[in-house]
């Protein structure tokens, strides 16, 4: 480390710091002449740390979201849970009142609290960061909602068979038919136009993009994607970035519907849920290959093993920390990244 030239002495030092813990420390140099020059030391944790946190009670986290009050909080599908996780590594648990409910997809909602899709129980739910529940029976039948995300209007919007939905943070609910035949919604986010854009993972495989007046506009995407799990999310670009399970790439499509397509360099990595991060890059959970992925908006790839093996990588989301936080479904942990 070099140190800038001062009056009266020290000009200039070279020096190596010992191992020291995250943070700062101050180091004080002193020559022969007795002239002396405080530095401080910033100690960081190199990019791609990841480090695990089990769940303290069994279970298999599924999907994660930031809270308003700092936390993450993430659904688990199997033990019919909404858990809370600090940065600090802290859990807390609350029981979803429906048996059998399946929380599956959760997102922060407008009101502060945590929206998620119960695709069992076939319900919106509804946590406050205090562990109140509330849950809206989908007016439907026979709808097994998966994705939600916060519209631009203020509503929760989701992805159910046929349908995309909307519910108001009151309880208001309005189906919109997608025009294609069979279709399924899977993933849904809202882009950059003040629309809602989402995967469907049907027979025809395309990216749907939905008005909030129900206005309807479907883009085929040039390689077929899968049938299930995949993510859609914003870009720093500002097109929409999605995973294709089935044919291991990450898809981009802009605004104006043209595609481009990025080949995962693991093969069978499955990728899964998809984020922006706070360094400007998407970052993926590979389910298959137990990875963190990222990619830049020019479609450079940097692949993370998660220390756990078989892992089950699901749900990602970026931290209030800086971080990225993720689930390991199968071994019932919860993980951090460093970007």
């Amino acid at each position: 480390m070099a140190v800038a030239p001062r009056a009266g002495g020290i000009k200039t030092a070279t020096f190596s710091v010992g191992p020291v813990a995250v943070g700062t420390c101050t180091v004080t140099i002193t020559d022969k002449k007795g002239n002396s020059a405080i530095v401080t030391v910033t100690v960081r944790v190199a990019h791609g740390t990841i480090t695990e946190y089990p769940v303290p009670t069994a279970g298999n986290p599924f999907d994660i979201t930031t809270g308003s009050d700092g936390a993450l909080w993430f659904t688990d599908l199997n033990s019919n849970k909404i858990r809370r996780v600090t940065t600090a590594g802290v859990f807390s648990e609350y029981s979803v009142p429906t048996a059998n409910s399946g929380p599956y997809d959760i997102t922060a909602g407008p009101d502060g609290a945590l929206w998620f899709t119960e695709t069992f129980g076939e319900k919106i739910g509804r946590i406050t960061t205090s562990g109140a529940f509330t849950e809206y029976p989908i007016p439907t039948a026979n709808r097994r909602p998966a994705g939600i995300a916060t519209g631009p209007d203020g509503a929760l919007w989701y992805g159910e068979p046929y349908n995309v939905g909307r519910v108001t943070t009151t309880g208001a609910f309005t189906e919109y038919p997608i025009p294609t035949a069979n279709s399924f919604p899977f993933a849904i986010a809202t882009g950059q136009d003040g629309a809602l854009w989402f995967t469907d993972s049907s027979n025809s495989s395309e990216i749907g993009r939905v008005t909030s007046s129900g206005a309807f506009t479907e883009y085929p995407t040039p390689t077929a994607f899968g049938t299930v799990d995949s993510g859609i999310a914003t870009g720093a670009d500002g097109a929409l970035w999605f995973t294709e399970v089935d044919s291991n790439q990450i898809g981009r499509v802009t605004t104006a519907g043209t595609f481009t397509e990025y080949p995962i360099p693991t093969a069978s990595s499955q990728p899964h849920v998809i984020t922006l991060g706070p360094d400007g890059a998407l970052w993926f959970a590979e389910f298959g290959a137990n990875k963190i992925g990222r990619v830049t908006t020019s479609g450079a790839f940097t692949e993370y093993p998660v220390p756990t093996a078989n892992s089950q990588v699901q749900g990602i989301t970026a931290g209030p920390d800086g971080a990225l936080w993720f689930t390991e479904h199968l071994r019932n942990k919860i993980g951090r990244i460093v970007p």
